[in-house]
């Protein structure tokens, strides 16, 4: 029997959190228990659940590994315009962050099964992270854990939820060397597609590269920063080249080598150049511009959708994730680009790294509100 569309979600949300309670399941649905309840009795008449438990039906599921950082996020905000040498009136907050961890959190609900390899310390930061990342559906079992301090990063946003500045702090993650990942191949082994963000080491991200090679599994490489982003320059010099790379126009120009304007036709030249080092997919993200992405000899101009922008932080992490769920879900290349815009959408309207109100429902309401 087929499943309806709000059955699908619910299904989704188990398969990434199994462990889940009705209340949980309801809050992430935006629904009553006692819906939960139905859909459940509903799901398990048609053999998608397998009695008591939340026990799924057997399936390939299409794993993603996540690689990178997991710090925690301290955020703070101007209340007026900033004043440069002197103490600002604003406020702070602090939550569970880092590119790899946010794009795990983000795939986990979108229903997409997500392994977390990163390092933490072994602090109360750590416990908490780990805690909340778990508990947003995320395996977190390959994640280290270390002696010193869980990483950090301290971003300053004007008052309009613009970045002004931000500090990195992230040593942790020089904990994933060649060996860390090796006694991790297993996770590796039959997962659909790996991502990379820059807080790798570049021995670190060419090792993973090869190891990626070796299993057969495509790798999305997220820059993160321009310095950082440099980091996958051996891997591309060397032969290795990952499947995808997500750089904005500074990143891209990093990768190049040379400036890169911001425009469509100096966008295309520098994208095939990296077509050339073995790159088969390159989405620049180009801001409130949208983004242009370029796969198999197809180029793809995208607007970003309107927002209220509340704060800016994890967009590209929810873009990316939105974008991965969907060539899962057997989208287009194109298509699943404009989920991740949809995605990116959400996000910056919530004063999170990642939107509590992110569904596959919310999604879809959003691209149906930006069709003309």
């Amino acid at each position: 029997m087929p499943l309806t569309e709000r059955e699908r979600d619910l299904l989704a949300l188990i398969r990434a959190a199994p462990l889940s309670t009705p209340e949980e399941l309801a809050r992430r649905l935006g629904t009553s228990r006692a819906a939960v309840n139905v859909h459940v009795s509903s799901l398990t008449r048609k053999g998608a659940l397998l009695g008591r438990g939340y026990v799924v039906a057997p399936e390939n599921p299409a794993r993603v590994v996540v690689v990178g950082g997991a710090n925690m996020d301290v955020k703070a905000r101007l209340l007026g315009p900033a004043v440069p040498g002197t103490s600002n009136p604003g406020t702070a907050s602090q939550a569970p962050g880092g590119v790899a961890r946010n794009v795990a959190e983000n795939l986990a609900r979108l229903g997409v099964p997500a392994h977390l390899i990163a390092a933490v310390g072994g602090d109360a930061p750590g416990d908490l992270l780990l805690r909340e990342t778990a508990a947003a559906g995320v395996d977190v079992r390959s994640v280290l854990r270390l002696s010193g301090p869980t990483g950090s990063y301290t971003a300053v946003l004007d008052e309009s939820g613009e970045l002004l500045i931000a500090v990195a702090a992230m040593d942790a993650t020089d904990a994933l060397t060649p060996a860390a990942l090796n006694d991790r191949l297993g996770v590796l082994r039959g997962s659909a597609w790996a991502v990379a963000d820059g807080n790798l080491s570049a021995e670190t991200l060419t090792h993973l590269l090869s190891l990626c090679t070796q299993v057969d599994v495509p790798l999305v490489f997220e820059p993160v920063s321009v310095p950082k982003g440099a980091r996958l320059l051996p891997a591309l010099r060397g032969g290795l080249a990952p499947h995808t790379v997500t750089p904005n126009v500074a990143e891209l120009a990093a990768l190049v080598g040379r400036d890169v304007p911001d425009t469509p036709g100096d966008l295309r030249g520098a994208v095939d150049e990296l077509h050339g080092l073995g790159v088969q997919a390159v989405w620049v993200r180009r801001g409130e511009r949208g983004s242009l992405l370029s796969t198999g000899g197809h180029v793809t101009e995208l607007p970003a959708l309107p927002a209220q922008v509340c704060d800016v932080t994890g967009a590209g992490d929810a873009m990316l994730a939105a974008y991965l769920a969907a060539l899962l879900a057997g989208e287009t290349p194109a298509e699943a680009a404009r989920h991740g815009h949809a995605a990116a959408a959400l996000t910056v309207e919530s004063l999170h790294a990642v939107s509590p109100t992110l569904t596959p429902a919310a999604l879809r309401a959003r691209l149906q509100r930006a069709q003309p």
